[in-house]
């Protein structure tokens, strides 16, 4: 086995993800010892969005919400990644391309 290179010092993170981006991690790093870690407490970065909607739209989402007793912009959040997800498995794909159908 041979020894391993030393990691530089990197002047700021775009150095480091520069260097990441073309090194061989194995050249640096064993990772036949590395172990899985857990991270609870990680939370994705968040980004403030302006949205306009309908009032009577804001007004059915807290209806909602306050039913499952969560704040509302939570809701919306778990609205929008459901949906995501279907759409990106392709389950409303189908049923978009029959509605085109009976609409044309």
């Amino acid at each position: 086995m041979k020894p391993r290179k030393k990691i530089p010092t990197f002047n700021d993170e775009d150095a480091e993800r520069e260097f990441w981006a073309n090194a061989d991690s194995t050249e640096y790093i064993d990772w036949s010892k590395a172990q899985r870690i857990v991270l609870p407490n990680f939370r994705p970065t968040l980004r403030t969005i302006s949205l306009r909607l309908p009032e009577s739209m804001i007004a059915e989402l807290k209806l909602l919400a306050n039913q499952r007793d969560v704040p509302y912009q939570s809701l919306l959040k778990v609205f929008l990644a459901e949906r995501i997800n279907e759409e990106r498995s392709g389950k409303n794909s189908q049923r978009a391309s029959t509605s085109r159908r009976r609409a044309g």
